[in-house]
């Protein structure tokens, strides 16, 4: 009863009975809301505090609603606002915790940190003479003793390479951007590539300033990477869709049953609505990446390459409580220009619809295109003519399968036990400024380094020290399972009693076929790419160390089948003819949909 009656009072709480006046008994339920709140305040046998019931009740509540619509405590909602906002008040460091000790991984560029000298690969072990190392360092401490208002100070103690000695610092903390974009770069002599992270408040600024240093360099044609960008600000998806769109066309409209949708419209000048364009997306794109993908796609103005898009179409609207405690609302669901709607279904409950990931995994459908399936009655025409469909998410142009060779249970576990951070550190203590001399820019270290098989021996007795076996995923109850299935007819024969049961033959035959199926499990592990993926990691955790994230993650594209392929299709322009993709000015040339 407590929890009914406390779910009803959070409708109050969101101060917005203009909207909800057009729901069915309404103001019957705010009533009894209230009656109930002050019976319980002024009656009940103990003293109630009511905090925590409010906050269980509002988040139970919202779970009725959508899969979108959240309850954010006032404790989180800094947290959660942080990479939206594009920047917060700290030193100006990225950080790792190796073995509960803090390492200096990336110095920001004209941050506090930088001005008075740190340096990646600095070990941070004293914060205003407070040990720093330890099992209660965790990132939570880090965050709360560094972090601080712009202005305030810090002390810290450092101990850098194999000086035995530490060195004092005291940082002024400052505002600390939160970049958006930290790869772009030129391809090659006409192609350039950008990867958004997130739609944030700075990141038409960052976009567009991306854009003029490389059209500076000679750029004609884009690749625009949204893979893992799960969204962000609606205003920021059509500021930027802004820019590759000419004209005054519709870059996304969004609709509810009270018919208090809104309709975004391209208009200002963009700094690429001419050239070829290609947008990259996959299963993590979401809600914002989905607009812009949406947006190109039924333009006719660009590619779009990847796997099938999330599915995120509700729009969010945060209400701050009177806590300071945040609601996000969904208000409305988001349509393309062709009037797809970008939101999957969700009518199978919360659980279905965040395994839905995995539903698609095990379908196949992140292997091979022919495992998706749409109905006709979803199927929409672009204005020349390219069939694009609705029901949730955007599908691509051209399907690339998820590669699944690179990765293993080797790899994982290196991961998860922290080996590649713990032994490139080490590495770079002392050798760092040889790297440096040696290869005086990221395009050399990119072009000369390699990991030699010496180098990857002892990396690999540096893992098995730390507690890693080079073995391929072993189950049980998988290879139990399977040899029951797989002997099924054997076994019925062999034991049709109890007194016939030999064991002896059981264990023999289950030997041998777990024996049999492990070799094949480690057979097809070296058959893949799972080591030459370790060493490609291992090359960008020395050149993160020591040219910076945005350089480092190049190392990554250089085996990325979704990007490499994306380099060879910009080159052929009879693809781009083949999907009717105008590469000129600003998207389809014919009259814009339902213009105003």
């Amino acid at each position: 009863m407590k929890k009914i009656a406390f779910i009803i009072l959070t409708i109050s709480l969101l101060s917005v009975s203009n909207l909800w006046a057009q729901n069915k008994n309404y103001q019957t339920c705010r009533t009894k809301m209230d009656q109930v709140i002050n019976s319980i305040n002024q009656m009940y046998v103990d003293t109630v505090d009511f905090d925590p019931m409010v906050d269980k009740a509002i988040s139970a509540m919202l779970k009725e609603l959508d899969p979108h619509t959240a309850y954010i405590q006032k404790k989180d909602v800094q947290a959660m606002t942080e990479p939206l906002q594009g920047s917060f008040d700290g030193i100006g460091v990225t950080f790792q915790l190796i073995k509960d000790t803090i390492n200096v991984i990336e110095v920001i560029i004209n941050g506090p940190s930088e001005k008075v000298g740190l340096l990646a690969g600095d070990k941070i072990v004293k914060v205003d003479d407070t040990l720093a190392v330890g099992d209660k360092i965790t990132n939570d401490w880090v965050r709360k003793h560094l972090r601080g208002a712009k202005g305030s100070k810090v002390k810290v103690s450092v101990k850098r390479g194999r000086n035995p000695e530490l060195l004092d610092f005291t940082i002024t903390r400052g505002a600390i951007p939160m970049y958006s974009i930290n790869v772009s770069f030129m391809v090659d002599e006409t192609t350039g590539y950008v990867k958004l992270e997130r739609f944030a408040a700075t990141s038409t600024k960052e976009l567009t300033d991306a854009l003029r240093r490389l059209k500076a360099r000679g750029m004609q044609d884009l690749i625009l990477d949204l893979r893992g960008n799960g969204g962000g600000y609606l205003n920021v998806a059509f500021e930027i869709c802004d820019q590759f769109i000419s004209g005054k066309k519709m870059i996304v409209y969004t609709d509810n049953f009270r018919n208090t949708g809104e309709k975004f419209y391209s208009g200002k000048d963009g700094l690429f609505e001419e050239g070829k364009l290609i947008v990259l997306v996959d299963e993590n794109s979401a809600s914002a990446s989905e607009i812009t993908s949406g947006c190109i796609q039924d333009w006719d103005r660009g590619l779009v390459i990847g796997r099938r898009t999330f599915g995120k179409g509700l729009v969010q609207k945060p209400l701050r409580l009177v806590d300071q405690s945040e609601v996000r609302l969904t208000i409305s669901h988001y349509y393309t220009p062709t009037g797809r709607c970008i939101q999957k279904p969700y009518d199978d409950g919360l659980d279905a619809y965040y395994k839905d990931l995995q539903t698609r995994a095990n379908n196949g459908e992140l292997y091979t295109a022919d495992k998706i399936k749409f109905p006709d009655s979803l199927k929409y025409r672009t204005p020349h003519g390219r069939v694009v469909y609705g029901g949730g998410g955007i599908m691509p142009d051209i399907f690339i399968p998820l590669d699944t060779t690179k990765y293993s249970t080797l790899y994982n576990e290196i991961v998860r036990k922290g080996v590649f951070g713990n032994f490139v550190m080490d590495y770079l203590d002392g050798e760092r400024d040889n790297l440096k001399k040696q290869y005086p820019t990221f395009e050399d270290f990119e072009k000369n380094y390699k990991i030699t098989d010496d180098f990857y021996k002892e990396f690999k007795a540096f893992a098995k020290k730390e507690g890693v076996s080079d073995s391929a995923a072993f189950k049980f109850s998988n290879y139990a399972d399977a040899f029951l299935k797989a002997n099924k007819d054997k076994l019925d024969s062999l034991f049709t009693s109890a007194n016939q049961i030999n064991t002896y033959t059981l264990d023999t035959m289950f030997t041998h076929y777990v024996t049999k199926n492990y070799a094949e499990a480690m057979r097809l592990r070296n058959e893949a790419h799972a080591d030459e993926f370790i060493k490609d990691y291992l090359r960008f955790e020395i050149a993160r160390g020591v040219y910076g994230y945005g350089e480092a993650y190049r190392i990554f594209l250089e085996t990325d089948d979704t990007f490499q392929q994306a380099v060879e299709i910009m080159h052929n322009k009879k693809i781009f003819k083949k999907f009717k993709v105008y590469s000129g000015k600003g998207g389809a040339s014919n009259k814009d949909y339902d213009e105003e």
